[in-house]
Formats: C-alpha cells, sequence, structure tokens
C-alpha cells in the first residue's frame, strides 16, 4: 500500500433548493465560513469532493460499515478512503495490469474483491493493502464480480469471454464455470447465494442453479444490453440498468409470478461511451440509483418511480452511484477522475 495522500484542502459546498440558502466551505481547520442548511448527516460538509485517481473511475463502493470507500478505475488502482472527517486516502492498492471494471466488499469489511481487464479477479487484504489472491482462468476481460452475502467465500465473475465463473476464495481454481453465448457484463448472488443472476449483451437476465450447475430461468424485457444489477437489501428483488436507458425492478422471489419485472424507471442514459454503468439501493429499500453517461446522478423514488433527485457536478459520465449504509449519504465515481459525496433529504 502506498503511503497516505494529503487530504483534500477542502470541499466546496453548493446551496441547496432555497433561495436564503448559501455556500458554505470547510477547509482544514474546520471552520465554516458561510454557514448552509440544515445538515442530515455526519459528514463534515453537505458535499465532499475527494480527488487523486489518475484516470476515469468505473467503480465506487461505501464499505458495509459505512466508514470507508473503494473506488477504481482505469489507472489500475485501488483508493481507499475514509467517509467521515476530511475524507483522506488511507492508501492505495497496486497489482492490477488493466483497468479496473467493479469492486466488492466482503461483509466482514476485511476485504475487497476486484474484477480487470486484466483477465483476472483478485481479493484484497483491507488492513495491510496486500493482494491476498488473484484468480485467474477467464481468457479475456473480467467485467463483473460479487460476493456472497452469508456462508462460505463464494465468488463469482462475468467475462467478455462468455462465461460465468463460480470460485471459493478458499480454493484455486474456479469451482464451476457457466457457459454463456455472449460477453457478460453483470452478475450477482442470490440472497442464499443458491444462484447466480447475470447480465450481458444479449439483454437477458439469466438465472443459474448452483445446486444443478444449470440455467434455471431468464427474464426477459431490457432491450439492449444490461450493465449493472444489485440485489435488494432484503433478497427479494433484483434492480437492474441497461444501454436501452431503462432502469428496472424484477421480483427474484422463488414463487414469484411469471412477470417478474415489477417497475419501470427512466431518465438516465447511456450515451456514445456505452460504459458499464451500475446501481444501488438505499438501506431500507425506498430509493433506487444509477449512473448515467449525462453526468447527472439520478436517484427514484421506489413507490411512485418519480425521480427524487438528479444531482449535477460531474464533468464526465457518470459511471456508479452508492448509497451509504446508514446515513443519507450519496456517492458517485465519474469518469472526470472525480468522486462526490453528498447530502440527500432524509
Amino acid at each position: 500500500m502506498d503511503l497516505k495522500r494529503k487530504a483534500m484542502e477542502g470541499a466546496l459546498v453548493p446551496a441547496k433548493k432555497s433561495k436564503t440558502d448559501s455556500i458554505a466551505i470547510y477547509g482544514r481547520d474546520n471552520a465554516v465560513i458561510e454557514a448552509g442548511s440544515a445538515r442530515t448527516s455526519n459528514l463534515e460538509a453537505p458535499i465532499m469532493l475527494l480527488t487523486g485517481h489518475e484516470g476515469e473511475i468505473f467503480c465506487g463502493k461505501f464499505s458495509p460499515d459505512g466508514q470507508y470507500f473503494a473506488s477504481a478505475g482505469f489507472d489500475r488502482l485501488i483508493y481507499l478512503w475514509t467517509v467521515y472527517g476530511e475524507c483522506q486516502n488511507l492508501g492505495i492498492l497496486k497489482g492490477h495490469s488493466g483497468a479496473v471494471m467493479e469492486l466488492q466488499w466482503s461483509t466482514d469489511i476485511n476485504t475487497l474483491c476486484t474484477a480487470s481487464s486484466d483477465k483476472t479477479v483478485a481479493l484484497w487484504d483491507v488492513m495491510t493493502g496486500q493482494r491476498i489472491k488473484r484468480l485467474k482462468g477467464h481468457q479475456t476481460f473480467v467485467n463483473t464480480v460479487n460476493l456472497a452475502r452469508r456462508g462460505p467465500q463464494l465468488i463469482c465473475s462475468g467475462s467478455d469471454d462468455g462465461t460465468v465463473k463460480l470460485w471459493d476464495s478458499r480454493k484455486k481454481g474456479e469451482i464451476w464455470t457457466f457457459q454463456n453465448t455472449y460477453q457478460v457484463t453483470s452478475v450477482t448472488f442470490s440472497d442464499t447465494a443458491e444462484q447466480i443472476m447475470s447480465g450481458g449483451i444479449d439483454n437477458d437476465i439469466k438465472i443459474w442453479d448452483l445446486r444443478k450447475n444449470s440455467l434455471l430461468y431468464r427474464m426477459r424485457g431490457h432491450s439492449d444490453t444490461v450493465t449493472g444489477m444489485r440485489l435488494s437489501p432484503d433478497g427479494s428483488y433484483l434492480l437492474t440498468t441497461a444501454m436501452d436507458n431503462t432502469v428496472r425492478i424484477w421480483d427474484v422471489r422463488p414463487f414469484a409470478p411469471q412477470e417478474r419485472c415489477v417497475k419501470i424507471f427512466q431518465g438516465n442514459q447511456h450515451t456514445f461511451e456505452k460504459n458499464l454503468l451500475r446501481v444501488s439501493w438505499s438501506a431500507d429499500g425506498s430509493q433506487v440509483t444509477a449512473g448515467s453517461g449525462d453526468r447527472f446522478v439520478y436517484i427514484w423514488d421506489t413507490t411512485s418511480r418519480r425521480i427524487l433527485y438528479k444531482l449535477p457536478g460531474h464533468a464526465g459520465s457518470v459511471n456508479e452511484t452508492d448509497f451509504h449504509p446508514f446515513e443519507p449519504i450519496i456517492a458517485s465515481v465519474s469518469s472526470d477522475k472525480k468522486i462526490y459525496f453528498g447530502e440527500i433529504g432524509t
């Protein structure tokens, strides 16, 4: 792990909607130059800007305890940040020889798992910054990776080689390979880790049964490449986004009706860049968010399907957005090499 970078000099905090609100700048000494709106989180300022990446940032997620944030992208580096205080960079993890396409935290927060265009999946010890395992088996770019929520440390990954691979972090090679016809761009486990869900350029969402090692069923509805998916906090629903410019919620409970698509949200855009945009749920499942190529962060209400927030600030494609696990905070990472933490309403 590299030495710590200096904390940023300050965070510029734009006003909220009220005309009477002002701009606050929180500097190193925590002095408030001008007061802003009523606060809803424990962030040092309503908006925090994190800089340091040398290339496009493709992925970023809060740790399960909400204390840390990990980001990675084209520069092949994985940055670890503190969420509170001055959002200091704790260290940089090096080892990939290609862009990092997606990352995931383990539930115990001790391990990070990354997928890379160098054809590998890597496991990292967060405390030491050392790479503890390098999983080889894919023939080309690995676009996506996910960790099981419970039970043994199972990992699934999807690649441009058209395969979904299942790994056990305690073993060397893959446990099983599911052969797909086309490139796989997003994967996740079911809540019980008995199934893997995958999406790719054939537009379908496939559910693979790990007990029978076969395809269980497909969910059709997207009309273009599925780029991101995330299981709901309670494990009952799957959130997806695709290049058809829709975000969808699917019922993935075992005995759900045949028509599993229950909600469709619109607003976010997949532009000419065709990046693998990702999605996230709020902790209570009442809101969802997605990255967008039009430089905005979109947040929807899951009940009304209304856009609650369309947040500006980035100067490039917003590739991943993530909700804080406990507080009304949204994080966004972008091709403009910047990371924002922002407060939203409770």
